[in-house]
């Protein structure tokens, strides 16, 4: 295999050759090229199959020598690099089958993932060119009948598993090497992508990534893995067949491995689900079964669970932790001791048995439940301080796992003793409702919309109010409105009529009342004695 690199920045081209892996990537020659002439001599003079090419360069574009190579017929895969996200690059490149279009700076490990997939795309048309002559595209039919026959019994496994009758048909007719007394392990692989993975930016090019990490983990002599697909976001099924007994401590040692590098590589945390060893002709209840526990499970990140040990539990009722002792964390503004507390808890039950959902959503509640108890105790409105779309994702998430219960406590609990420490600072509170006020003096500002600004007890609000500044709060609001509208007249041409608007008043006789006690003239009067 070879790549050219063509770009007329020569630190762009130093950087690619010496930074990317390119014995890895199993390219054995690099050239470069830094116009498009030279690149088509060296296209011409050499077998090429990887390109790596600029859009922009002074004597002629990527996709101008893209167009020429398919033109001349070349199979070369080709990735366009281009510092603009523009569309019509990026629609002239797909018109051209280019194999990727980057953009710059590069994120070279990406890139490298990216030029290994090309690189897999290549040698496939390589040797689909051979298998006209050796019948390879009937050895490729048989792996697609693999791939239908394990993916048609791993979805039904979901809702109807297949009877053993059906399995042995199914291999029948589609003439597959197995025998019913065959022995297989299904095993479940979730995936919990960090912020700066892939699977957060690039979920296309994570999963390929993950099935090389697979791939390069589970080998053995014992089994072949016969199949591996998502059939949920970031849960992962696959299928092991053992050509000798099942060996429990291999599964466990190949998934210990697999969770490291998922860590290291995949910048993913994983945990790892072993289902029973059975014969083919029960893998499709295996699966089920493998389904449901993980649906009821509550995990515990980079942790291995095996099925049989859950089947084996005696299942427990819910026991609450010590809410008395956390709500006195919460009243002692101990956030940090209070997650603590709730983690120690949560682990503690994890040491002596599986945390179902069930268990966790009961102990999520009670957390809720105290946690507004003792906002509500401080006029705080709780519907208001957590309606934002943090709030909403990690409540959603808090069942996925203990870590993710963790996060949600932690924002929780952070979130409402920093805003009580926020509202007992009463001239702090004040002043925001203050600049509010003069920001939107043409807007609603009636005591609950401002409660509502600030996450406050309208009552609490109106009675704080009149604590720090000596008047209510809609005496302040008037205030405020007719000062404003007292400058507008004063600077601007508006009418009387739309000065009343801009500060809040459609009803122009009740603005004009209120005005004239305040200032001793009509809005008119007082707009005539400016002039």
């Amino acid at each position: 295999m070879n790549a050219l690199i063509v770009d007329d920045d020569y630190f762009v081209i130093k950087a690619l050759e010496t930074r990317m892996d390119w014995r890895t990537l199993q390219i054995e020659q690099v050239y470069t090229a830094d116009n498009i002439a030279q690149a088509r001599d060296i296209i011409t003079h050499h077998p090429i199959h990887i390109l790596i090419s600029d859009i922009d360069m002074p004597q002629g574009s990527g996709l101008e020598l893209l167009a020429w190579i398919r033109d001349q017929g070349y199979d070369i895969q080709a990735i366009i690099l281009t510092n603009y996200a523009d569309f019509n690059y990026a629609q002239k490149a797909i018109e051209l089958q280019s194999f990727e279009y980057f953009l710059k700076p590069i994120e070279f490990d990406k890139l490298m993932l990216i030029i290994q997939k090309a690189v897999a795309r290549a040698k496939e048309h390589q040797s689909n060119e051979l298998a006209k002559q050796e019948g390879y595209f009937w050895k490729k039919n048989q792996v697609k009948i693999f791939e239908h026959f394990w993916r048609q019994l791993i979805n039904s496994s979901q809702s109807f598993p297949m009877k053993s009758s059906d399995i042995a048909l199914a291999i029948d007719e589609q003439q597959l090497p197995y025998r019913m007394e065959d022995t297989f392990h299904s095993l479940l692989i979730h995936l919990f992508p960090y912020n700066n993975s892939m699977g957060i930016t690039d979920k296309g090019l994570f999963d390929y990534a993950l099935i090389n990490v697979w791939n390069e983990t589970f080998q053995s002599a014992s089994f072949s893995v016969e199949a591996m697909m998502e059939y949920k976001e970031y849960n992962w099924i696959a299928i092991v067949r053992w050509s000798d007994s099942p060996d429990h401590q291999i599964m466990e040692e190949l998934c210990a491995s697999f969770i490291v590098k998922a860590n290291q590589y995949l910048k993913a945390d994983a945990s790892c689900s072993i289902g029973i060893a059975v014969a083919l002709g029960r893998i499709s209840q295996s699966i089920k079964q493998l389904v449901s526990i993980n649906e009821e499970l509550a995990k515990s990140r980079n942790q291995i669970f095996f099925v049989e040990q859950y089947e084996r539990q005696v299942k427990r009722d819910y026991e609450p932790p010590n809410l008395q002792r956390l709500e006195e964390l919460l009243y002692q503004n101990k956030p940090a001791e209070f997650v603590e507390e709730a983690s120690s808890y949560l682990r503690g039950y994890v040491e002596h048995q599986v945390l179902d959902k069930s268990i966790l959503s009961l102990f999520r509640l009670d957390i809720t439940q105290l946690v507004y108890s003792f906002l509500k105790s401080k006029e705080i409105l709780t519907h208001r301080l957590y309606s934002g779309k943090s709030y909403e994702r990690l409540f959603a998430h808090a069942l996925h796992s203990i870590e993710n219960m963790e996060e949600y406590i932690a924002y929780l609990v952070e979130t409402a003793t920093e805003y009580r420490e926020f509202t007992k600072q009463s001239k702090s509170v004040v002043e925001e409702v203050k600049q509010y006020i003069h920001s939107h003096i043409g807007d609603d500002l009636s005591r609950n919309s401002l409660a509502e600004i600030i996450y406050l007890n309208p009552d609490y609000l109106a009675r704080v109010f009149k604590k720090e500044t000596g008047i209510s709060l809609g005496s302040y609001i008037t205030q405020a409105r007719i000062a404003a509208a007292k400058h507008l007249l004063e600077t601007t041409t508006l009418s009387v009529y739309a000065v009343a608007k801009k500060v809040g008043y459609a009803n122009y006789s009740y603005f004009s009342k209120l005005f004239k006690q305040d200032v001793g003239l009509s809005p008119n009067e007082y707009k005539k004695g400016v002039v």
